[in-house]
């Protein structure tokens, strides 16, 4: 892990930082109500995981009428502009991810009620998404100036079978490493994403001869070792520290209720903050595909075709974490403290994820408010002391990017 220190604010200077920001903190609120609107607009905007282009063409209009340096939409459809440092120094980078796990023809309508907002996506991650806009206006170079430059980055593909793909591009593509890196993703204003979540995502497939349920009983049966395969995973001891999980999510084959299937597959999801611990389940996959075949062809028919398997890794999400000494996480623990918030630092599955295992200082918070209802139609978002998350983050930032000045 790289230090990333310089700028980054000693515990003594928080509270400094803090007062700095009240002007900057004052228009924040004044502005809470078009925040609301933005996030609104944003989650109207339908943007299932690979086809986010309309949500980001909102964005990159946005960013160009906020002043933005060489916005740009890249090779994968991530949305990027730069506010100038005061130097050319390394810059950091914010990301907020454009796309929802909501497939496409999904009513995406918002419905309003006081604070509360309802809506497929509106917490994730319209809120990120708008807070991210929020702080891009903040941090305008002439009333809050930075001498890192910031890069802002809305990025596709981080949910689901997705893989991190926006943020991967993103940091695979920089001339050099930024200085930190800062994920805005969902609501909240307490919790600190410091330990990287590692996902491993496979896809098997079983292929086999098929046929008549009653004629060709006796071929082997995809299905069967798809089934087979689930219940040995099901009952895999996974590791309770640091926490693992191992679920078969998919499952399916055949064609009709009379016919033996000629392939079946599934679908499996492995996580853990563990690169060993992760390494040492995918095997343990591996091998209980390998036993549920060989159990299902050691009953076929004498002469039928045996079953024969393939794993496809459909998802790889790297784990890491950053050390809670750093200065980046205390300078995001003092200006929760800061908000009147007791810092609580999680472990999550983020944009962030990419940067960390590239050994760059990253973390990902909450934009504000409160939600529930996640990756639900009944998504919800209620933006009582939602201020308060932007405070957070605008701190969290500028101590990063080194404030220069602040009126």
């Amino acid at each position: 892990m790289r230090s990333g220190t310089e700028g980054l604010p000693p515990g003594s200077e928080s509270s400094s930082l803090f007062s700095r920001l009240a002007p900057a903190r004052a228009r924040l609120a004044a502005n809470d109500e078009r925040l609301l609107s933005t996030q609104i607009a944003l989650s109207e905007i339908p943007a299932p995981t690979g086809a986010e282009e309309a949500r980001g063409a909102s964005v990159a209009e946005r960013f160009r009428a906020l002043g933005l340096r060489n916005v740009r939409v890249d090779d994968v459809g991530n949305v990027l502009g730069t506010r100038d440092g005061n130097t050319d120094a390394v810059p950091v980078v914010v990301c907020a991810h454009l796309d929802t796990i909501f497939p496409e023809g999904t009513p995406v309508s918002v419905s309003r009620d006081g604070p509360q907002l309802c809506g497929p996506g509106i917490v994730d991650n319209s809120r990120g998404l708008a807070a991210m806009l929020a702080l891009a206006e903040a941090i305008d170079g002439r009333r809050v100036r930075t001498r890192r430059p910031i890069l802002f980055a809305a990025t596709v593909g981080e949910e689901g079978a997705g893989d991190l793909r926006g943020v991967k591009h993103l940091f695979s593509r920089l001339s050099e490493p930024p200085s930190a890196c800062i994920v805005l993703d969902g609501a909240g204003d307490d919790r600190i994403v410091i330990r990287a979540l590692g996902a491993r995502r496979f896809r098997v497939i079983f292929h086999g001869a098929g046929g008549h349920s009653w004629a060709a009983f006796g071929v082997p049966n995809p299905v069967h070792a798809a089934g087979a395969t689930a219940a040995k995973l099901a009952s895999l001891p996974l590791p309770r520290t640091p926490r693992t999980t191992l679920s078969v999510c998919r499952i399916g084959g055949g064609i009709s209720v009379n016919t033996i299937p000629d392939d079946a597959w599934l679908e499996i999801d492995l996580r853990s903050s563990s690169a060993e611990i992760l390494e040492r389940c995918s095997a343990d996959i591996q091998q209980a595909v390998h036993a549920a075949t060989r159990e299902e062809n050691a009953r076929r028919t004498s002469g039928s075709r045996a079953l024969t398997w393939s794993i496809e890794s459909i998802g790889d999400r790297p784990c890491g974490e950053v050390d809670s000494g750093h200065p980046l996480v205390r300078a995001a623990m003092q200006a929760t403290t800061a908000i009147g918030r007791t810092p609580e630092l999680a472990t999550a599955s983020t944009d962030a994820n990419f940067p960390i295992s590239l050994g760059v200082p990253a973390i990902a918070i909450g934009a504000g408010g409160r939600g529930g209802g996640v990756h639900t139609s009944a998504e919800w978002y209620d933006n009582t002391d939602g201020t308060l998350g932007v405070a957070r983050a605008l701190t969290v930032l500028v101590a990063a990017a080194e404030l220069v000045g602040a009126d």
